[in-house]
């Protein structure tokens, strides 16, 4: 177990790098980080197109990484007709998509039938079902449509699988000095998520970093600094690097961060901070 204030043992965490299938750039930058054991984690979108193409290279790392599927209701298109949600066939933006959540304006059974639709092409992509399961812009805690999701997984029999809490210490994240902003924001919208998903009989995560602000100039190794300090007693600290390619254009203004974290994650720095602070990648969180 590790303490708020710094490592006193040996630490396990999940390094998950999320968008997977996004674009052919975003997966090729993950597939080298995983093939140098520097991530433990992979969450995928299944209704992007550039899946197919890279899921057989993600499918050799099975059992080295944890695969999970990364919901996707604010990027790109719903796997079928959403007429409610998405009139116009393409997702909401999640601004959009957060305001009808607090104020319960979800088409629940259209989620819950995409929800369904996504995990089918989980299936079809890697032969089985996910490690686990998270959200695009973690729409997945979102009030109201956490509910749909947790019916969706029950009544599947995916118990086995764990869910990524995005919510954290408040000490730990003000502590951290890095996009405290934001976190804070996930930190009221994921509100009572964990024991939502516990009363289901679904295991998470305790302790959930990475964040960073894209207003402010911040150095990557200093982000991760952060992310990996303070940690929970079973923690996720999430990343998103990259290849930047003209598929990813549209759904990142600043994809110049994503080869950032692409080159740190990759670089003798990080293997030195991991070595440093006694920091052992997992692919599920554990004590």
């Amino acid at each position: 177990m590790t303490e708020r204030t710094g490592l006193s043992r040996k630490a396990r965490v999940v390094l998950c790098a999320d968008d997977f299938g996004l674009s052919e750039g975003v997966s090729r930058g993950i597939l080298e980080l995983a093939e140098r054991g520097r991530i433990s984690a992979v969450s995928a979108m299944t209704n992007c197109p550039a899946l197919a193409g890279a899921a057989p290279g993600l499918k050799a790392f099975d059992g080295r990484v944890g695969i999970g599927l990364h919901l996707n209701l604010t990027a790109g298109a719903p796997l079928g007709p959403m007429p409610g949600f998405a009139p116009k066939g393409v997702f909401p933006p999640n601004g959009e998509v957060v305001a009808r959540a607090l104020t319960a304006r979800l088409p629940r059974r259209e989620i819950a039938t995409e929800v369904e639709r996504q995990l089918d092409a989980f299936a079809a992509a890697f032969g089985r079902g996910p490690d686990f399961v998270d959200g695009h812009q973690h729409v997945h805690v979102l009030p109201g449509l956490r509910g749909v999701l947790l019916e969706v997984l029950r009544r599947r029999g995916l118990h086995a699988l764990w869910l990524r809490d995005p919510t954290d210490d408040l000490g730990a994240i003000l502590g951290r000095r890095i996009a405290a902003g934001k976190a804070l924001v996930l930190e009221a919208l994921g509100l009572g998520f964990r024991k939502h998903a516990s009363r289901a009989g679904f295991d998470t995560n305790e302790g959930f970093s990475g964040y960073r602000s894209f207003e402010q100039p911040t150095d990557v190794a200093a982000v991760f600094e952060a992310a990996f300090a303070r940690l929970g007693p079973r923690p996720v600290v999430m990343c998103h690097p990259a290849h930047p390619d003209r598929e990813l254009e549209p759904f990142d203004p600043v994809p110049r961060s994503r080869a950032e974290e692409l080159a740190y994650l990759g670089s003798d720095r990080f293997g030195e901070l991991l070595a440093e602070r006694g920091i052992e990648l997992v692919p599920r969180p554990t004590v």
